[in-house]
């Protein structure tokens, strides 16, 4: 595995905009770049890192991570639920079909924790023990394990994903209740099978969320991402119920080490300007993502490092660019 020293050696190849593409139709996300090429998507998964709403830096690998990830992932969860992948032709790079996606996002969860004002254990803290139409017990500890995973929806929007339950999903006229329980059994197969991999390579897969659509011939489709460290929370396997017991945090690899940076250096939600991130941070929160790609599929990352990013990617799609 690359070493964050090997890493700091790259930290100026990295991509941080697809716009050199000259695709059309195109749409920018905080990571993701998508482009339209009417029978099917381009997505571009760039080095971006965001928190608080905003870029923080461009991290090294980071996009050819996710993507690769995703890619392992939907490989090994085709035989549960087709997926929108058609190819991979760039290590950052997924041609995917177009889908008529369901308007919310499906969030498994099998551990009482999280910090976001949707999460199981901040609603459970407050007070709260109907959880997205799901009763939760008294007495319940930060970190514990839930009884069996838990289904735990929330809409989709562009400024705040709020809770629902899938009662109210199906009476609201969102999604259709024979529908919904297929969707449903679905998220728990992709799920179980996710926990049972991690497993398999010492980690424990928290919770995550999956999108899925409809593909042109009307069949369910998994879109999106799937089980990568942007969309899962895991925790290292060894240690957790010692850590647990002692009251302490479960191990884990992630971001959250740069985002205390940020936030003890600036008011990141309302300055305007942000300080750079240093140099030693971003190449650690690499060595960081890199480490977990290779806990979570088992397989040694195999860097881009042939040539430069734009001059591979702008090689690699030319076929897309015409």
């Amino acid at each position: 595995m690359l070493s964050a020293q090997e890493i700091s050696q790259h930290l100026d190849n990295v991509l941080e905009d697809s716009a050199f593409l000259g695709l059309p139709n195109s749409f920018r996300g905080k990571v993701r770049d998508r482009y339209d090429l009417g029978d099917k998507l381009v997505l571009v998964t760039t080095d971006r890192q965001s928190a608080f709403d905003r870029v923080l830096a461009a991290v090294p690998f980071k996009g050819q991570v996710l993507n690769q990830v995703s890619a392992f992932w939907f490989e090994h969860t085709r035989d549960i639920v087709p997926n929108h992948v058609i190819e991979v032709p760039d290590p950052n790079v997924t041609i995917a079909k177009k889908c008529d996606v369901f308007p919310v996002e499906f969030v498994m969860r099998a551990y009482l924790t999280g910090s976001t004002s949707t999460s199981i254990w901040k609603n459970y803290e407050r007070g709260m023990r109907n959880y997205c139409g799901h009763e939760l017990p008294d007495g319940m500890s930060k970190n514990q394990a839930l009884e069996s995973p838990l289904l735990t929806p929330t809409t989709k929007d562009d400024e705040h994903d709020e809770l629902i339950s899938a009662r109210e999903i199906v009476d609201s006229g969102l999604i259709d209740a024979e529908t919904w329980a297929v969707l449903a059994d679905i998220a728990h197969a992709l799920f179980a099978r996710g926990q049972e991999i991690a497993a398999a390579n010492g980690l424990i897969l928290v919770d995550t969320k999956y999108e899925m659509g409809r593909d042109t011939d009307g069949r369910i489709v998994l879109i999106d991402e799937i089980h990568t460290p942007d969309s899962s929370r895991y925790w290292l396997a060894d240690g957790y119920e010692s850590r647990v017991a002692a009251g302490e945090e479960p191990d884990n690899i992630d971001k959250e080490f740069l985002r205390r940076w940020f936030a003890e250096h600036c008011d990141p939600y309302n300055d305007e300007q942000l300080p750079q991130a240093p140099p030693e941070l971003v190449a650690e929160l690499s060595h960081r993502y890199i480490r977990l790609y290779e806990t979570i599929t088992g397989a040694q990352f195999e860097p881009a490092l042939d040539r430069p990013i734009r001059e591979r990617m702008l090689s690699n799609l030319a076929r897309f660019r015409a």
